[in-house]
């Protein structure tokens, strides 16, 4: 696995977590050391992903200062020589 998939990995997953704090406090509201834990995650994700764009490019359109198409000139997940690709 590239460095690129391990953050990917990483990211993801912090990102699936943030969702499922957030559905637990919509029926725990009063729970802070949850609260705690999703400003956690939420820190470390924007992290990573400063780190991936700063190596990587950018993982959305939105994130483009200067050419909006940049994003797109990463590699697809078909591209991936690895598992058989061109």
């Amino acid at each position: 696995m590239t460095e690129r998939e391990r953050l990917l990995r990483r990211i993801a997953t912090l990102d699936f977590a943030i969702v499922e704090l957030h559905l637990y406090l919509d029926t725990h509201p009063d729970a802070v050391d949850i609260n705690d834990k999703l400003n956690e995650y939420e820190q470390k994700s924007a992290e990573l992903r400063k780190m991936f764009e700063e190596k990587f490019g950018p993982l959305t359109p939105r994130n483009t200062e200067e050419n909006n198409w940049e994003w797109v000139s990463n590699p697809w997940p078909w591209d991936n020589e690895e598992e058989g690709g061109a």
